[in-house]
């Protein structure tokens, strides 16, 4: 049985040290291997400094890096949400945040290489009113101002990849700019998880995929199993 633990996220040092003693509480009552214990952690430094990443890793059997978000309404400027690396010149703090920078802040602070399974959106963020990635933005559209994978690219849209990051977009249709994964982008994730003896891929939610059955072509699970798991 799994037990998932989504605190979101410790906001000072002893909220990071109440989250550990919480860990360790929950694996003495919910011991391995009859029970994983896994939690869900943000990608910025700036909420992981606050944990004891090693002694929290030392209780977990995963740490779901909720590797996307990174850029939204939230942000002074529009940027990818969920990129693989971080780009020579970002624009600002947030457009520095990228899986590689999570995945390395990490390791450096102890987490084994293989409890740490790295998050993929299946939803994309929309910017209106922009030029692109490290321009202003007036609005969003879709719900909340996101759209599910499976209805992207948005009509009338056409679809780019960077792959000097490892990232997707598209821009035009209803949407404006629309920042997501792609097939592409996500068999990149893939192999940089094998690459580095990580975890595994995981989804938010599998639901916003395209059919696994119907569209295995534009399916982001199916593609990232196949690069997990290359023929």
């Amino acid at each position: 049985m799994e037990r998932p633990v989504d605190w979101e996220h410790p906001a000072d040092s002893r909220q990071g040290e109440d989250y550990v003693a919480l860990l360790a509480i929950l694996r003495q009552y919910l011991p391995a291997p009859q029970y994983t214990l896994s939690s869900a952690l943000p990608a910025g430094e700036w909420a992981l400094q606050h944990i004891n990443l090693a002694h929290a890793s030392h209780y977990l059997d995963m740490v779901n890096l909720m590797a996307y978000d990174y850029s939204g309404p939230w942000t002074s400027k529009c940027g990818h949400q969920a990129q693989l690396f971080t780009p020579q010149i970002p624009h600002s703090p947030e457009a520095a945040i990228s899986c590689h920078s999570a995945v390395s802040y990490m390791l450096r602070q102890g987490v084994p290489s293989n409890k740490i399974v790295m998050g993929v959106p299946a939803y994309g963020r929309s910017f209106t009113g922009t030029q692109g990635v490290g321009h202003s933005f007036s609005g969003q559209a879709g719900e909340e101002g996101t759209f599910e994978y499976r209805d992207l690219p948005r009509p009338g849209a056409t679809e780019h990849i960077d792959e000097r990051v490892g990232g997707a977009y598209c821009i035009g249709g209803d949407g404006g700019f629309v920042t997501y994964d792609t097939p592409q982008t996500v068999r990149m994730k893939a192999d940089y998880v094998r690459h580095n003896s990580l975890g595994g891929l995981f989804y938010w939610t599998g639901t916003g995929d395209a059919s696994s059955l119907t569209q295995k072509d534009r399916s982001l699970v199916y593609n990232g199993f196949l690069g997990l798991f290359p023929q």
